[in-house]
């Protein structure tokens, strides 16, 4: 492992929309938002890479070019700017009044940069990334939406970290904000124009809650640590300690060959079996199936029976559907469960793409709310249920790698930091282009040494 670093804060300043912005903007929260009300923030570090870097440089001109560009950002997105409330007598909203603003915090650190964005060395210790995320102020009866932390490193470049309170938006969103940060940061302008990003929707009034999700979802939230507990204050998931981080890559050529060696199965299960099985065989899917498999193999699990989350962007598949650019959160988290022996034997693969697509054509019959009332209390028995559970956060259809260009190229590696707390597997596009997934771990040690062994073994066998 590395030697301890240091960090140096520079500086903690607020970047106010430009003045050009509305001068206040309010939100109500929706049921999408309500569910995740009390969930850890999403916190993710970009990390780019300049070479020869030069510190005096660094401040004198790249950081007030992506603090400006920060501000001119903002007036598209104000929110990010405001406060999460919760008053005494009504819904949890947000609020943005001019002279609000997002906290940036300065840093310098002597780390090793190289070191940091080598995380399939395995000899990154999740831990040290922590230093790189701000602090999102929260209480319990208000919430910062977005902070954010610039870190130099003399030994190679820069990192841009960010903590997004999850019950204003989700990754889609978050994003969209960064694409559109990066791009007025890169060429420059108000953000609008016929190449810029496409600017966020707020219309809360299109999505309809006939089943009055947005009731119980408050009442489940009041009734949980207490009784009336009205707190903002997201729930403590530790995560074991002295993690480690990894990342994998599945190219668009082991997808492929993921996809011939399940239709093969599905053809001898046809021949065995006298019927054909239908399987949903997307990248998101085999992705999915071959990670979770390698992840209970390697974990070596005991349990009888084992649980992958996945979430579903909801915003195509609501009548009428949202536009792809709505602000806020509109995901539902979606359960699948297999027998852990299964997935421990010879056709791993095959059952556990068999759940993952039986949980997907359900969406298409049922609907994505189907069920969802019963969500929350779902979760909190989940916390305490024998079986092993993983979660999927993130998606390779953010394409993150090349929306988070700021001028300076694509980022050299992308982390999602909170991970180590909620144990979920991130996913998003390859740094290395061409259709790749890269996928995000945080294990113990030897975990991670079996699941990377496990994983290029099993792609090499393909």
């Amino acid at each position: 492992m590395a030697e301890p670093s240091s960090i140096k804060v520079v500086e903690v300043c607020k970047v106010a929309p430009n003045p050009s912005s509305p001068d206040e903007q309010s939100l109500p929260l929706t049921f999408f938002d309500i569910l995740w009300l009390r969930f850890p923030p999403i916190q993710r570090v970009f990390f780019f890479e300049v070479p020869s870097f030069n510190t005096s440089l660094f401040f004198d001109s790249v950081l007030p070019k992506l603090k400006t560009s920060l501000s001119v950002t903002l007036q598209h997105f104000v929110p990010l700017a405001g406060n999460l409330t919760w008053p005494q007598d009504s819904p949890p909203i947000i609020n943005y009044v001019k002279g609000n603003a997002v906290s940036l915090t300065i840093a310098e650190s002597n780390a090793d940069f190289y070191h940091l964005v080598s995380s399939n060395s395995f000899s990154v210790e999740a831990k040290e990334y922590h230093p790189l995320i701000p602090h999102l102020a929260v209480s319990h009866d208000q919430a910062e939406v977005l902070a954010l932390q610039i870190t130099a490193f003399p030994t190679g470049g820069f990192s841009i970290g960010s903590a997004v309170h999850h019950a204003v938006l989700d990754g889609k969103t978050s994003t969209m904000f960064i694409k559109s940060w990066a791009h007025i940061c890169k060429h420059g302008g108000g953000g609008q124009g016929p190449s810029s990003p496409l600017l966020p929707s707020y219309d809360r009034m299109a999505i309809k809650d006939p089943a009055g999700l947005h009731a119980i979802f408050s009442k489940d939230w009041l009734r949980y640590g207490g009784s009336n507990n009205r707190t903002l204050m997201s729930l403590e998931f530790t995560g074991a300690e002295s993690l480690i981080r990894g990342s994998f890559e599945i190219t668009r050529a082991k997808i492929e060959s993921l996809r011939q060696s399940v239709m093969s199965m599905m053809a001898k299960e046809k021949q065995q079996a006298g019927h054909s099985v239908q399987l949903h065989l997307s990248t998101f899917s085999l992705t999915c199936a071959y990670t979770w498999v390698c992840l209970v193999k390697a974990e070596e699990i005991k349990t009888k029976k084992v649980l992958l989350i996945f979430n579903v962007d909801c915003r195509s598949r609501l009548d009428p559907p949202l536009p792809a650019t709505y602000f806020g959160n509109c995901i539902t988290p979606h359960g699948v469960i297999a027998e852990t022996d299964d997935l421990m034997g010879e056709d791993g693969l095959f059952v556990a793409l068999t759940a993952v697509s039986a949980a997907i054509k359900r969406l298409d019959t049922d609907g994505v709310l189907n069920g969802m009332e019963t969500w929350i209390p779902t979760m909190f028995d989940a916390q305490t249920s024998t079986d092993r559970i993983f979660s999927v956060a993130g998606s390779p259809r953010f394409e993150l790698y090349d929306a988070a260009d700021f001028g300076w190229g694509r980022p050299r590696t992308i982390e999602f930091v909170s991970i180590d707390r909620t144990g979920a597997i991130s996913l998003s596009d390859s740094k290395n282009g061409g259709g790749g997934v890269e996928i995000g771990l945080a294990l113990k040690k030897h975990s991670m040494e079996a699941f990377a062994s496990l994983f290029a073994e099993g792609l090499e066998q393909l």
